[in-house]
């Protein structure tokens, strides 16, 4: 099918053109990139390559390659077509065809959206994060909130709950809806501004040049960035009269954080349900999606035909692992392949470990920090 083409490249035009069961629609990025969304029926294929070497790939089959920015994805079509394969690349890739996909008629799309949390996923989705937001006290009467938006899935899901939250008003609160624009691609910028427009979620933007100032970093720059971009928002959230930020953690954020501590850090510690700031005086923050699943938010996502970026950083331009403990995006997707793993042997193994860091018993652990940093040792007292 694609033999003739001598660039070894399709436009996203041209792929609409042609019959999707004439071909086989590869995402070539990482799982994590995958898993924050893709194109409708595409495959991940992050192996595609070693699979053609190995001939474990069908060459009776014409294969359409993507990547962020079809760079990637264009050489390994190349090396598909060395191989004997039928193979091109889709010319911008994913961003290309993301910024193709926006319109400017959204219809009743939002309308759509809500209902969708109200009714379908209303004991995933809303029913937990209430449930976050009252068990670990969050809000108050007289907040005013800054929600954090990085227009991924899990910020862009956490507006719309706080605008159904604040539908039902048991006590006046007030939401800004603050968008931090770090350096951000065009694409990506556009890919916010429409998805916000289409969900009617009213944003704040102001501008950072932390990408850039983190550019040079070679120890650390996911967690310097990360600091850099908390502490950014909890200035511009002050200087707007906000009390509070919120940031779209979940639960399998939590998990992956306790087990992540103790396979690479060699410490068990868990990603709070709220925190005070010690930089800024009289800020909190707070993760009120904290009890909610990653796979229902991507149910959610995928129900309702929706697209959001990552962190679309200058390293990778495919970063998802700017968190405030620095970890890579690798050993975030290790974590989740090895909890799935455990989990195949016992299904109780993620609240479990949830659980763990409620029900520790100090009389059993070696050593400890309390809240001041004064180091514990049993031997003290023993």
């Amino acid at each position: 099918m694609f033999e003739n083409n001598d660039y070894a490249e399709i436009t996203i035009e041209q792929m609409a053109d042609i019959h999707p069961s004439l071909y086989c629609l590869c995402d070539v990025r990482d799982e994590v990139s995958f898993r924050y969304g893709t194109i409708a029926k595409a495959e991940s294929m992050t192996d595609i390559v070693q699979k053609a070497e190995s001939q474990k790939l069908d060459k009776n089959r014409a294969y359409i390659l993507f990547c962020m920015k079809g760079s990637q994805s264009l050489d390994m079509a190349w090396q598909l077509r060395n191989l004997g394969y039928d193979a091109v690349s889709l010319k911008g890739g994913y961003s290309q065809w993301l910024k193709s996909s926006y319109t400017d008629n959204y219809g009743d799309k939002q309308e759509e959206v809500e209902k969708s949390i109200r009714k379908k996923f209303h004991k995933q989705l809303f029913s937990r994060f209430a449930r976050g937001i009252n068990e670990y006290d969050m809000i108050h009467e007289g907040d005013r909130i800054a929600v954090c938006i990085s227009g991924g899935k899990d910020s862009m899901l956490m507006a719309k709950l706080f605008q159904e939250l604040k539908r039902h008003n048991k006590f006046p609160f007030e939401l800004v809806f603050l968008v931090m624009d770090p350096g951000y691609s065009e694409v990506n910028r556009l890919v916010i501004e429409k998805n916000a427009k289409m969900l009617g979620v009213p944003i704040t933007v102001f501008e950072s040049n932390i990408f850039d100032a983190v550019y040079e970093v070679e120890k650390s720059p996911c967690y310097l960035c990360a600091r850099m971009r908390r502490g950014y928002l909890y200035s511009k959230a002050k200087e707007l009269g906000c009390n509070k930020i919120a940031l779209g953690h979940h639960y399998d954020d939590v998990i992956e954080t306790i087990l992540m501590g103790m396979l690479y850090g060699a410490q068990v510690q868990t990603m709070m349900p709220k925190l005070h700031s010690t930089n800024f005086e009289g800020m909190e923050l707070i993760r009120p999606m904290y009890l909610i699943r990653e796979d229902d938010i991507m149910a959610w996502r995928d129900y309702n035909d929706l697209h959001f970026i990552q962190c679309a950083c200058h390293f990778t331009d495919t970063c998802s692992s700017c968190r405030e403990d620095g970890s890579s995006a690798s050993k975030r997707m290790e974590t989740k392949m090895i909890i799935a793993k455990m989990k195949e042997f016992n299904p109780h193994v993620e609240s479990n470990i949830f659980n763990s860091v409620t029900n520790v018993n100090l009389n059993t652990v070696i050593q400890y920090k309390d809240k001041a940093g004064n180091v514990h040792n049993f031997l003290d007292e023993y």
